[in-house]
């Protein structure tokens, strides 16, 4: 009796294409897989940050909120919930920051922060957000001297999330 040997090759063959089928299906999964948020491992997605890196923000091409507080402050205590649930639930969607301005003295001196709390909105192309109805929205919008051009949306006091949750939908995030 003879005893079968298999070629090396003749395995190879039928091996390697499979490998190669299932490392392309594994990135179409990857890919086509919207609940998976983009980036959620870098720092980038973070709530907690002691800088903003506004340009390095805008460049994911989604809104962004920024707050800027303390822990220590009590309106800040009280939406830090708020803003942990969003930061979650957004990723992908949009961006959720909180500065503790008290610890990082420096974060805030690109923007006009006169009292805490107070969030800045960007929407997805990286522009100041318009409100439709900014006093309604008790929101303060910012403009250069020589050029009225705007460039700072903000509210400055305490947001509930029902607010939070109004301003993320009129800029689109659902």
């Amino acid at each position: 009796m003879k005893a079968i040997k298999k070629k090396p090759k003749s395995i190879l063959k039928i091996i390697a294409p499979i490998l190669i089928i299932s490392v392309i299906v594994g990135i179409f999964i990857l890919k086509s897989n919207p609940e998976k948020p983009i980036a959620a491992n870098t720092g980038d997605f973070t709530l907690e940050t002691t800088a903003i890196d506004l340009d390095l923000l805008k460049s994911y091409g989604l809104p962004i909120v920024i707050d800027f507080g303390a822990d220590s402050c009590v309106p800040c205590k009280e939406m830090a919930p708020v803003l942990k649930e969003l930061n979650q639930e957004m990723q992908g969607k949009a961006i959720v920051k909180f500065v503790d301005v008290w610890k990082n003295q420096t974060a805030a001196e690109d923007f006009p922060v006169q009292v805490i709390p107070t969030q800045f909105f960007f929407d997805k192309e990286g522009n100041p957000f318009v409100p439709k109805d900014a006093e309604a929205m008790q929101m303060m919008l910012y403009s250069t001297k020589d050029t009225n051009k705007h460039v700072y949306t903000a509210h400055q006091g305490g947001m509930t999330e029902e607010q939070f949750r109004a301003v993320l939908k009129e800029m689109g995030v659902e």
